[in-house]
């Protein structure tokens, strides 16, 4: 597939040093904004209710128990 054209938006100091850049550093700006574009849409990040279910998880394999989190929140 050849490439594609998209539009984007930057600070305008990223656009003077795109512009004024030679072809050659052009390209491998371009390269890698595409490879960190890929990255971020193909990367699955955790919601939040999964991160706070690893959380638990990890707690009550430590010894938390209800108990104790209670008391650790009423500060006793």
């Amino acid at each position: 597939m050849p490439d594609c054209t998209i539009t984007i938006t930057v600070d305008p100091q990223t656009a003077q040093a795109h512009h004024a850049a030679k072809e050659e550093e052009r390209k491998k700006i371009e390269a890698l904004l595409g490879l960190r574009a890929r990255q971020l849409a193909v990367e699955k990040r955790p919601k939040l209710y999964e991160v706070m279910e690893e959380a638990a998880r990890y707690a009550r394999s430590k010894g938390m128990t209800p108990e104790i989190l209670d008391s650790l929140l009423r500060d006793e």
